[in-house]
């Protein structure tokens, strides 16, 4: 039988790499002789009422959807109309929230920086000045100040001291955030690896030469990578631990060369991935996704 999909992304971001990617997933669906139809997340529209929920669209529901977008409220509402989407909107809302994802890998005991939650402040409060000294005292200098949600590397600030520090407090703002462990030994260099269903399908190496974040948007440069047996399984322990299809995950070296989950990202682009590896996880995930089907 012949599959029919939705592929959604963002509308409403500038640029073209959001629409390549669902166009590369396209592309892999026609190959294995599935129509997939790209849809941009606000031309649907999700309908609320008494008796009925449902979305503003006279196109019949497909067989299957696969999410590039954040929008888990979309998400969540094909899933309450039975439609499988890929990820689920639970994979996703963990993994755009960066503490979230924290707690979930400690939960079941994977290698994570040692990290500390900034406790909520609303708009008119101000930060508790013991907070950052327990985060000092726990952390030392440098460290890391990571914003809960951001992408391709954004809100993410190495500071190296406390007047540093109190700037990025300002920055910050009543946003979430964590203090985080910096990983010397990671300077500049991770590790991506795509993970798709229990098996990584490609990996490369980002290396940056002037920044602490190797993520080829701030500047960095990539390499076809092999992980070992120990970075695999750490890569698609992580990708389960949010409940995750598909993911890129982020990798640090840590101390006598241990992997350190950094990130997991739900919705990773693969086109730099491609171009580095020439393997296309796009190919994996519809092939994924089908057979799940």
């Amino acid at each position: 039988m012949k599959r029919t999909g939705w592929i959604i992304y963002n509308g409403n971001l500038p640029g073209n790499k959001f629409l390549d990617f669902a166009e590369m997933i396209q592309t892999a669906a026609r190959t294995l002789n599935s129509k997939a139809e790209i849809i941009k997340n606000n031309d649907l529209l999700s309908l609320l009422t008494t008796s009925s929920l449902g979305l503003l669209s006279e196109t019949s529901l497909p067989d299957y959807v696969v999410f590039t977008d954040k929008d888990i409220y979309l998400a969540k509402q094909l899933e309450y109309l039975g439609v499988p989407v890929f990820n689920q909107a639970k994979a996703i809302a963990v993994s755009d929230d960066k503490i979230a994802t924290y707690q979930k890998l400690s939960k079941l005991q994977l290698p994570i920086p040692k990290t500390i939650i900034a406790p909520k402040i609303f708009h008119t409060g101000s930060f508790d000045e013991r907070i950052i000294d327990k985060a000092i005292k726990e952390l030392g200098f440098p460290l890391v100040m990571k914003e809960a949600f951001g992408s391709f590397g954004e809100q993410v600030y190495l500071v190296k001291n406390k007047q540093e520090l109190d700037k990025k407090l300002q920055l910050i703002g009543n946003k979430p955030f964590v203090f985080q462990e910096f990983v010397h030994t990671s300077y500049g260099v991770d590790i991506r690896l795509q993970v798709v269903g229990d098996k990584v399908v490609a990996g490369m190496k980002r290396r940056s030469a002037d920044d602490f974040r190797a993520n080829i948007t701030a500047g960095g440069r990539m390499e076809a990578y092999t992980p070992s047996q120990e970075e695999e399984e750490l890569a698609v322990k992580a990708a389960k631990a949010i409940d995750a299809d598909f993911a890129g995950v982020d990798l640090l070296n840590g101390d006598r060369n241990q992997p350190i989950v950094c990130e997991i990202n739900s919705n990773a682009h693969i086109r730099n991935l491609y171009e580095c590896t020439g393997i296309n996880a796009a190919d994996y995930m519809m092939e994924y996704i089908l057979n799940k089907l």
